[in-house]
């Protein structure tokens, strides 16, 4: 994990896998996103020293509680981003791959204002 973009994005996956089924594992993770097991295992690694997340004896991945305020934030931005791109005229497809890129660059500032827009 080379940047804070992939940091982010590792979360907000564990947060939607989390939503989907009972527990979280690195082989969920690189299936969701198609990575390497060993690229998401040292990814996990970063996270859990980080304090984002804490792994249980069957390595079951949680997120604390600044990795979940973190992941929630992550996908507020998305979920936000990707409504106005669609009110704005752009297909749900284009709009939620586009989202992800935007999200992990976006400015607080203009988020702000992007989501005061949206509403």
């Amino acid at each position: 994990m080379r940047t804070h973009e992939s940091e982010e994005m590792y979360l907000e996956t564990i947060l939607l896998l989390r939503d989907k089924q009972t527990a979280v594992h690195a082989i969920d993770i690189a299936g969701e996103l198609g990575y390497a097991k060993s690229s998401v295992s040292r990814a996990v690694g970063l996270l859990h020293r980080k304090g984002y997340i804490s792994l249980n004896d069957s390595d079951e991945i949680t997120l604390t509680e600044a990795g979940e305020q973190k992941a929630k934030d992550i996908y507020d931005r998305h979920r936000v981003i990707t409504d106005l791109l669609i009110k704005m005229g752009a297909d749900r497809a284009l709009a939620e791959e586009n989202a992800c890129r935007i999200e992990h660059v976006i400015s607080p500032e203009l988020f702000e204002i992007m989501k005061r827009y949206g509403k």
